[in-house]
């Protein structure tokens, strides 16, 4: 009887095709650039990235940085978690940063106080009926007009067969036209304290890993997760197994666009303010975050996890490049090039898969 280990079929295993989980892969990344970021601040500066060098403090991580770098992602991450179900489904989402924008202007417009040091507010967008309302109306505002984009996306995808690059495309440029047009481009401000209260602090952290770990056991648990990844790795097949596709792709445009509109809640509450320049370029932070993250750009692949640490990558890149004192727009370079390493490792990926098979 042959040694050998044998699979169905009488093929052989071999453990050394066996691949490690892309999350490893994108962890093991994280480290090897937070070790980078640590050795050039100590040749540079003789400073540490990660941990604390001061006397006077006893901690031995320099929390307030940890703290900036999850921080600074976490609204963007809150939609990246909605467009890694898109793209896990075969999709795109251009519209998340434009929907960022007018969801905020909206919001705000139902969360102001109706007096300022005891003056009329100088921005009332209305009169005193929506002045001074319980903090639930304007969050339930927001979450219809990021179900309502949503919709309109998931049903121009599923039902009129436009490219999902083109439907979204459209709604970017429409709900960037609608965050201009409400307020004729004024910004909208003095929010109530409940309102207020919401992007306080750590809340948005909060917020971002809470909707991580829902969305985490939703793909991985349920009926929707599935009939997501099966879409995305075979359309035909997964119609033919039965599965609804057209209401399974409005589905999760419409998660999509609701998490586009909690990260809005979220941004306009921290921020005290809402303009309609709000969101910019979120989208396209949001989508290098999945793929970073080891979210497949031709769908059936990826995770929730693999996209929280493709965030945390961002966040170390950032912080680190302030910890540097490099220009800002070193980071956009940086990041446009990780982008497209991260596009040729998963075309290089698939093309090894393709051909072990």
């Amino acid at each position: 009887m042959s040694d050998s280990a044998h699979g169905i079929g009488g093929l052989k295993y071999d453990p050394k095709k066996k691949a490690r989980p892309q999350e490893l892969n994108v962890f093991i990344a994280l480290a090897i650039i937070v070790v980078a970021f640590e050795g050039l601040g100590r040749i540079l500066y003789g400073d540490s990235f990660l941990f604390n060098t001061r006397d006077n403090v006893d901690a031995i991580f320099n929390w307030a940085r940890l703290n900036i770098i999850i921080l600074q992602v976490s609204i963007v991450g809150i939609i990246a978690l909605g467009v890694t179900q898109v793209i896990i489904s075969g999709g795109i989402d251009l519209s998340s940063g434009s929907i960022v924008g007018a969801t905020a202007m909206i919001v705000m417009s139902f969360a102001q106080t109706e007096l300022v040091n005891g003056n009329p507010n100088p921005k009332a967008i209305f009169g005193p009926w929506a002045m001074d309302l319980p903090v639930i109306v304007p969050i339930v505002v927001g979450l219809c007009c990021g179900l309502a984009a949503g919709l309109i996306n998931g049903a121009l995808v599923a039902y009129t067969r436009i490219p999902p690059f083109i439907a979204t495309l459209g709604m970017m440029v429409s709900a960037r036209g609608l965050s201009k047009w409400w307020s004729n481009g004024n910004p909208i401000s003095f929010p109530t304290e409940s309102y207020a209260a919401l992007g306080r602090g750590m809340w948005p952290v909060v917020y971002f890993i809470g909707l991580a770990i829902l969305f985490h056991l939703i793909l991985r648990f349920t009926v929707y997760g599935k009939h997501t990844y099966a879409i995305g790795s075979n359309e035909d097949a997964a119609r033919m197994s039965g599965i609804n596709v057209a209401r399974q792709k409005v589905l999760i445009y419409a998660i999509a666009g609701m998490l586009a509109a909690i990260a809005a809640i979220v941004l306009s509450s921290k921020n005290l303010t809402a303009q309609a320049g709000m969101g910019v370029m979120y989208e396209l932070d949001a989508i290098a975050m999945t793929v970073i993250g080891g979210v497949s750009l031709a769908g059936g692949r990826g995770s929730i996890i693999g996209t929280v640490l493709g965030a945390l990558i961002f966040g170390v890149i950032i912080s680190g490049f302030t910890f540097l004192k490099l220009d800002a727009y070193y980071q956009e370079m940086v990041k446009g090039a990780i982008i497209v390493g991260a596009v040729v490792l998963d075309q290089w990926r698939q093309s090894r898969s393709s051909m072990r098979s």
